[in-house]
């Protein structure tokens, strides 16, 4: 299992602080959720924040984008320094084109879906991605409850990709993932984790990070998740 605390929860105030200290825990994603206020009913931050942060961190940034027609701003994301860029299934007209272009530019890609969108059009677009995100909550603000459906959808979605020939696909939870829940949804099928109050909310964070790691115990990495640990992070002094 790979767990990608969620910066939304960090301190704003001494975020470079908070990134050290997660990479002292032993953290090694970030998963940043870009917000528009549109998609979803939030605003949170664009590249500016993402680029003053590259430079200080080792961390694999996982930068979910829930803005709508994500293809508008794939290069500003990538010339910032994102690693993994998500889009969401709901917000792109286009989404087998913008995830070619993601990988084009270098970068890992994804597709997110709401808690309400069916899993059906992962049959036409697995072999364009990298990772699929799951919502298990409904996108826009953390701190909400977790949607127990979702373990079921995780399971048909893990069976989906399998037959599509994409079984190294990886799948991200997002939203009300915490150590009580990180087994079952392990066994669900899914490989990374996204927490934030649960995980930031709860210090020292190695401690944190080792509760969740121990849900994760007696479960077998796939390979795809095997050879997910490898991606490397963009940040200049990892890639000179």
């Amino acid at each position: 299992m790979i767990l990608s605390p969620s910066l939304l929860s960090a301190d704003f105030s001494r975020l470079a602080e908070e990134l050290a200290a997660l990479e002292a825990a032993g953290a090694t994603w970030l998963h940043l959720d870009v917000m528009d206020g549109a998609f979803v009913p939030n605003i949170t931050f664009g590249p500016p924040l993402i680029k003053a942060l590259r430079p200080h961190s080792g961390l694999f940034f996982d930068v979910h984008l829930m803005i709508h027609e994500p293809a508008r701003y794939l290069r500003d994301f990538q010339e910032a320094g994102a690693d993994l860029l998500v889009i969401h299934m709901e917000a792109d007209r286009h989404p087998q084109r913008t995830l070619t272009e993601i990988r084009r530019l270098g970068l890992k890609a994804g597709l997110a879906l709401n808690p309400g969108t069916d899993i059906s059009p992962l049959r036409w677009l697995a072999p364009d991605m990298d990772i699929l995100l799951l919502m298990s909550v409904n996108p826009g603000f953390s701190g909400q409850a977790f949607i127990p459906r979702t373990y079921e959808k995780i399971r048909a979605a893990r069976a989906l990709l399998a037959e599509a020939g994409a079984a190294d696909t990886l799948i991200q939870v997002d939203g009300g993932a915490c150590p009580e829940n990180a087994a079952p949804l392990l066994q669900a099928g899914a490989d990374v984790l996204v927490s934030g109050s649960a995980f930031f909310g709860h210090k020292p964070y190695d401690a944190r990070l080792a509760a969740f790691m121990s849900a994760a115990r007696g479960f077998a990495e796939r390979p795809g998740l095997r050879a997910a640990r490898a991606w490397r992070s963009a940040a200049p002094h990892l890639n000179p």
